[in-house]
């Protein structure tokens, strides 16, 4: 890489953060309200042991409570689907192992949601 391109490429980068920073500012504190914990599979198995210990650190951390809601049926689906059709604001988080995800689209021929385009990662 030449130093011209350097140049334009820190120039590039700096006006970017530059733009970020105004609009980092100006956003609402996050979470304002109760945040929902989608468990697809029944309570007291491994996966809702998990979700509610998940969210006792969570409600902990962000100070907010961290409701668990259990929506088990069709392999993880049903839960996965009502998390797929809410708000993407943040305040509905699915808990799931891979079936729901990455099985159950080459296993059902139709699913109502498509779970790489309706669910995005938190980390």
């Amino acid at each position: 890489m030449t130093l011209n391109r350097r140049k334009v490429l820190a120039s590039t980068v700096a006006l970017g953060l530059a733009a970020a920073s105004g609009v980092q500012a100006q956003t609402q504190a996050w979470p304002s309200k109760p945040i929902r914990l989608i468990v697809p599979y029944p309570p007291g198995g491994s996966s809702d042991i998990i979700g509610r210990s998940i969210s006792q650190a969570l409600s902990e951390a962000l100070k907010q409570p961290v409701v668990v809601e259990n929506r088990a049926g069709a392999n993880g689906n049903l839960g996965a689907d009502l998390v797929a059709k809410s708000a993407p604001d943040g305040y509905t988080l699915l808990l799931c192992d891979t079936g729901a995800l990455a099985i159950s689209p080459s296993v059902y021929t139709k699913l109502p949601f498509d779970p790489s385009k309706d669910l995005r990662g938190v980390t």
